[in-house]
């Protein structure tokens, strides 16, 4: 029987709640222990991120689909070539209200500590995640295509990037396997407080 064929698009809004669930899938391990929240809870803090957070003009995420369902997701960022200064009217945190004042704040911390901003000429992996039920399908291989060819299609980009925590080898092993660089290991005390993780790999993929 022939597999259905897996698709890579544009995300799109009607997308928010799949993907706000499988972020859980790569982000549990960071954020669950900073809050009592379930899994749930989580899934629907990340999706009322992308409601109400919009996303950064020098930015696109994409999604891996098949037969409709998300099942993979990229997301890539670059430094933006023309910085246009403009109020920004920041969400209410009525949105928000489900979920406690001090797991709000500590979610909204990890957030930002995760957050890189990308110097001239690099292209920045913000995130990736392949479901559980659709890893070692080639799903991961798929979305590194299209990052790698989106960069590559842009004169003005020069590297792909990403950061990899120091304990996870075996991503570390995998980016290696296509093409990724230890560029820098750094040591972060702020995300060890929060995820404890003192050690994060920031690995590059010079483009030719």
């Amino acid at each position: 029987m022939t597999a259905t064929p897996i698709t890579i698009e544009p995300m799109s809004a009607k997308y928010n709640p799949q993907i706000g669930r499988l972020l859980v899938h790569g982000f549990r391990g960071k954020f669950l222990p900073l809050t009592n929240m379930t899994e749930d809870d989580l899934a629907l803090f990340f999706q009322k991120l992308l409601e109400y957070f919009p996303a950064e003009p020098a930015s696109q995420r994409m999604v891996a689909l098949q037969e409709g369902e998300v099942i993979g997701t990229i997301s890539v960022k670059w430094k933006p070539e023309f910085v246009v200064k403009q109020q920004q009217e920041l969400p209410s945190l009525k949105n928000f209200k489900q979920f406690g004042k001090w797991d709000l704040i500590k979610l909204l911390i990890g957030v930002s500590l995760l957050n890189h901003k990308p110097q001239a000429g690099e292209c920045y992996i913000a995130d990736i995640v392949v479901h559980p039920d659709h890893r070692s399908k080639g799903v991961g291989t798929l979305l590194m295509q299209w990052a790698q060819h989106f960069a590559q299609n842009d004169p003005r980009l020069k590297v792909l990037s990403l950061h990899v925590v120091g304990s996870n080898l075996r991503a570390k092993l995998l980016y290696e396997q296509l093409f990724f660089r230890t560029q820098l290991q750094q040591n972060s005390l702020a995300r060890q407080l929060f995820f404890k993780e003192l050690k994060w790999n920031y690995m590059v993929m010079k483009l030719i």
